[in-house]
């Protein structure tokens, strides 16, 4: 009988031999400049808006913004009323901030008719006072175009889709700042057009991706071309290892050995030493959590409807068939609405093809290697069970549980929970309760995350969700008893909100939105109970049962002061999902000085085959490690932040995890090699990572 494993092998091969990669591009135009300040210039093409443009002496733009315009700036027109930049992929431009303060200048390129969402491409650069650098703007989503339109379906990003301008037609470019608190000053020397796209056959685009799971259309350093190259991948990796195999100076835990001896505990926790934050390990030790989220072998995509996209699907009686799988419920995108979908995941067939039959514990194994040979020492968040439970990395430990919602909130995610209602205590009682012998009382757990994500709104917006939903809502039941006790007569409380309401019935059974001005001070009173509750209900539920460890927070993405200031009451440290290209002034609000951990952040590149830089764009992967060793450096220089959490270990799939996010945030790719550059910057800080931090002023 054939060997199941074999056939698979040998159809693989094939598949690879037939079909090799097509459309690769051809040599990239000369650079084309739209601006140079160093030489004569029509003055009279630059308009400004709040701002002063000032030519320095044949060395550059000087651009001085002021405070009363959103957007100050300026504006520069095409010489000859059009640019056609259809040859190029991105535009520069280069910038100097001669000012006293950080700066995040925006660059829009415009097509006729822009308005900063449509018929433009952005782009944003933060300096530092004194510091220069290239502001990128890419003019299509990606570095190939198709011949003709094609509908792809299922993806944040892919050739031809979601183009929002004519690179042919450019009009204008703006350059600005964006709501200034105080004037700004930067320098502008040259802005040109450079890159090349390539432009494919949309008759023979699909199918578009390999038997491995990646682009088929183009090459790249690090692309996977056989199943040997698999093997050799992995032989290579190993003596990389042995040659760094972690930072000296580290307890089993990660902690500085080379720093105080601190009380020891036997758990982590919080303290504060020489006006910094830090985590302390278990053993007394200084630590700061260097990690990444989303340690797992898989990344599953969805193929219901679009099996054509891929050449080579494994037969499902083969060893790949194993990772068909099924989804359903996505909160956005293609998937939305379908109730159910067929996945495959390229991932975990890729690590059976590299590592064999034994590839769940190998994995596992050179998972935790890596990161203590890249410096890191943290499984964080959405990481996979049966890796961080082998105690051999500390780790943080999610919490999730269905409670009922605010029928009348809204969120990217989905509703808020109501904390009032009963529902939500004994969920977080049981989902805590659920960890007991796994991360409750573990040493090696961190502490745990509750949630993440939620639609905080502004410091009126539960408050108002509460009123919009149906009677029998328990936020609201809560809000009316708040404002009976306060004003006792239903006239009073008409008086005050410029309502008509009869009774405190025909209020309980209303879902108007109030009117906010009027009514703002009770609605912002009982937000900030709302936000007060949901902190204490989680804080106590988790230090009843898990009285060792640490409250980590809901790893806030859209947050408000009041929010903000509810969880540094509450918790242990509060969370952030910052995706900025730095975060050294981050701050809690109202000068609260409590520790802080950054749970998400990422950047992204085009060049190595995936179609969506994920939130945090940047030229190339050189780029891409350069912000990274920056984030992480500015996080350690802030005297709040414990820690930074990169999403996430391993690409999203090319076509897509089930919400269509399809970005290239990895520190290693689908086929499960590592991003050298990248690694080299997480290596380069994560050493260095304590005498960083101490030596911060």
């Amino acid at each position: 009988m054939t060997n199941p494993r074999c056939f698979w092998l040998f159809l693989c091969a094939i598949a690879a031999l037939m079909c090799p990669e097509t459309g690769r591009a051809a040599a990239e135009p000369p650079p084309q400049v739209l601006w140079d300040f160093s030489r004569p210039f029509n003055t009279t093409l630059i308009q400004t808006t709040d701002a002063q443009a000032t030519p320095q002496g044949g060395r550059a733009l000087l651009v001085e913004t002021g405070t009363k315009h959103p957007y100050p700036g300026v504006t520069l027109k095409a010489p000859r009323e059009r640019w056609d930049l259809s040859r190029y992929r991105s535009v520069e431009v280069f910038l100097k901030n001669t000012g006293t303060s950080n700066v995040t200048i925006h660059c829009r390129v415009d097509n006729p008719g822009a308005d900063g969402r449509t018929n433009c491409a952005n782009g944003s650069l933060r300096l530092e006072p004194g510091a220069s650098g290239v502001l990128t703007v890419a003019l299509s989503t990606t570095p190939w175009r198709l011949s003709a339109p094609l509908e792809l379906i299922g993806m944040r990003g892919a050739p031809g889709q979601n183009e929002r301008l004519n690179p042919a037609n450019v009009t204008q470019i703006l350059l600005f700042a964006g709501n200034p608190k105080t004037p700004h000053r930067f320098e502008v020397t040259q802005i040109r057009a450079v890159g090349g796209v390539t432009t494919l056959d949309a008759k023979t685009f699909i199918p578009f991706i390999d038997e491995f799971g990646q682009f088929i259309h183009a090459d790249w350093p690090g692309k996977i071309h056989s199943v040997a190259e698999l093997a050799s991948r992995a032989k290579a990796e190993e003596a990389e290892l042995a040659k760094f195999p972690g930072p000296t100076q580290r307890n089993q835990y990660g902690g500085y050995t080379g720093g105080p001896q601190l009380k020891a505990t036997g758990f982590f926790r919080v303290e504060k030493y020489q006006g910094k934050w830090w985590l302390v390990d278990p053993e007394g030790r200084l630590f700061w959590s260097h990690g990444v989220d989303c340690v797992t072998p898989s990344s599953p995509t969805p193929i219901s409807d679009r099996e054509h996209y891929f050449r080579q699907l494994p037969p499902a009686d083969s060893p790949a068939g194993r990772f068909y799988g099924s989804g359903g419920s996505a909160p956005h995108g293609y998937y939305q609405d379908k109730p159910r979908f067929r996945t495959f995941d390229f991932a975990q067939a890729n690590l059976l093809l590299k590592y064999g039959e034994s590839w769940p514990q190998v994995h596992a194994d050179v998972s935790h290697r890596r990161l203590r040979s890249w410096g890191m020492n943290t499984i964080a968040n959405w990481s996979d069970a049966a890796i961080y439970e082998m105690r051999r990395t500390p780790y943080t430990a999610n919490l999730s549980f269905r409670s009922k919602m605010v029928e009348g909130s809204t969120g990217y995610w989905g509703k808020f929970p109501d904390v009032f209602d009963p529902e939500f205590a004994r969920g977080i009682r049981s989902a805590v309760e659920r960890q007991r012998g796994r991360a409750v009382g573990d040493p090696w757990c961190i502490g745990f995350f509750v949630h993440n994500e939620l639609s905080w709104g502004d410091d009126t917006s539960l408050a108002v969700a509460a009123l919009q939903s149906p009677p029998e809502q328990a936020a609201k039941k809560a809000f009316l008893e708040d404002l009976q006790t306060k004003y006792g007569d239903i006239a009073k409380l008409n008086a005050a909100w410029q309502t008509t309401y009869a009774t405190w019935d025909d209020l309980r059974r209303s879902t108007n939105r109030p009117n906010l001005k009027a009514a703002g001070a009770d609605l912002r009173a009982f937000y900030t109970r709302f936000a007060e509750t949901y902190f204490r209900v989680i804080r106590d539920a988790l230090k009843e049962v898990a009285p060792n460890q640490l409250y980590l927070g809901c790893r806030f993405a859209w947050v408000n002061d009041a929010a903000a200031m509810a969880a540094a009451k509450y918790c242990d440290v509060v969370s952030y999902n910052r995706y900025d290209y730095s975060v050294a002034n981050h701050r809690l609000p109202g000068n609260l000085d409590r520790p802080t951990i950054i749970g998400e952040f990422h950047f992204g590149a085009l060049d190595r085959g995936m179609f969506h830089t994920g939130l945090r764009p940047t030229a190339n992967q050189e780029d891409r490690a350069r912000k990274y060793a920056e984030y992480v450096r500015g996080a350690l220089r802030n005297p709040q932040i414990v820690g930074t959490h990169w999403f996430q270990y391993r690409d999203q799939a090319t076509t897509g995890r089930f919400d269509g996010e399809n970005y290239q945030i990895g520190l290693v790719d689908i086929c499960d090699t590592p991003y050298p550059e990248t690694i080299r910057a997480v290596r380069e800080v994560g050493y260095d990572l304590y005498r960083i931090r101490l030596s911060a002023p």
